[in-house]
């Protein structure tokens, strides 16, 4: 390996390594929203409404997200909706993982105890106080290790934005491995970078699965 061509390429690949972070926080807080509102959708009292979005999560779910991305980046302009790479890598993320976000949070809402929401009646809160106040916090305890392993999921994904010209670390790498033939050195580089920052997310699902994995919510 030519260490001195590597320690040049270093500040280049972080540049992309900055653009797969924005990508992943921005997947992750588009992801959550969506995914609280598929949640509550499928947990409707109205059928038509349950099934609706149930259609809908097992539809997305059964698509590679790469399909999703090309789709919206290539399919929408012609519907006259135009985005850009990042915008349409953000956005085709966010909706492709809010769906299994959604699952997260429908299990952990349904593993609370209907006691909770019968004593919060008894005292007079409605459903979206009882909901932001007794049953959310609860429920969280018990999403939080799968929402968690989730996030790695994205911060890998994340690379998938290489595919429409995005600049992120994935594709960075690509366009100096093109530039110097230097395979081997950028390449293990990126691999390198993905490790430095999924490992400390691994670490934290696997603290959080020791702390909440086993809570049952009474």
């Amino acid at each position: 390996m030519r260490w001195n061509d590597m320690a040049d390429f270093v500040p280049i690949l972080l540049q992309g390594a900055g653009m797969t972070i924005f990508i992943t926080l921005s997947c992750l807080v588009l992801s959550t929203l969506l995914g609280l509102v598929w949640a509550l959708l499928k947990m409707s009292r109205h059928a038509p409404v349950r099934q609706a979005t149930a259609t809908l999560i097992n539809i997305v779910r059964g698509l590679p997200m790469i399909v999703l991305l090309f789709y919206i980046y290539f399919v929408f302009p012609s519907i006259h909706i135009q985005l850009s790479a990042l915008q349409a890598s953000i956005i085709g993320l966010a909706f492709g993982y809010s769906t299994y976000v959604a699952e997260i949070i429908r299990s952990g809402i349904e593993s609370v105890d209907m006691g909770q929401y019968e004593a919060a009646q008894s005292i007079g809160m409605g459903r979206v106080k009882t909901m932001t106040r007794v049953i959310l916090p609860q429920a969280i305890k018990v999403a939080l290790p799968p929402y968690s392993n989730t996030l790695v999921s994205m911060l890998k994904d994340s690379s998938l934005a290489s595919t429409i010209t995005v600049t992120e670390m994935t594709r960075q790498g690509t366009l100096l491995a093109a530039a110097t033939f230097q395979n081997l050195e950028v390449y293990t580089l990126i691999a390198v970078g993905y490790l430095a920052m999924s490992l400390p997310l691994m670490s934290l699902t696997k603290m959080l699965e020791r702390r909440f994995g086993k809570h049952k919510v009474k």
